[in-house]
């Protein structure tokens, strides 16, 4: 039996998200609305968003990342985030942090987003 808990060589490290929590598919549907400006593909469907993290109290805490840190919109694009999410029923508070590590890459992309920009 292997441990679980240990990542899979080549696995970036990114923390897990709440999926068991009631709200986890209203947080994602919200992330979904926000578009990087240069592709024609929402940021949750690039993968961009690593980790949403919701606490029993409904405060939700999201790790994104950028295409580029070059992006121009890099100190908006957290903003636009939590103000996707911060309107639904029930949440708290949203706290959007932008982080680097791992790296994104075109690997972190869904195969619907691939799709859309003519990578399958």
């Amino acid at each position: 039996m292997t441990d679980q808990t240990q990542p899979m060589e080549g696995t970036p490290l990114i923390a897990p998200s709440t999926t068991d929590h009631p709200m986890y598919e209203q947080v994602v549907e919200a992330c979904r609305s926000v578009y990087d400006p240069e592709i024609p593909v929402n940021i949750y469907e690039l993968g961009l968003i690593y980790t949403i993290d919701i606490s029993d109290e409904n405060a939700v805490d999201i790790k994104m990342s950028l295409t580029a840190p070059g992006c121009p919109v890099a100190g908006e694009m957290p903003g636009w985030v939590a103000d996707a999410v911060e309107p639904l029923p029930g949440i708290k508070q949203v706290n959007v942090e932008l982080v680097w590590e791992p790296p994104w890459g075109m690997d972190m992309m869904s195969d619907e987003a691939r799709l859309e920009l003519g990578f399958m």
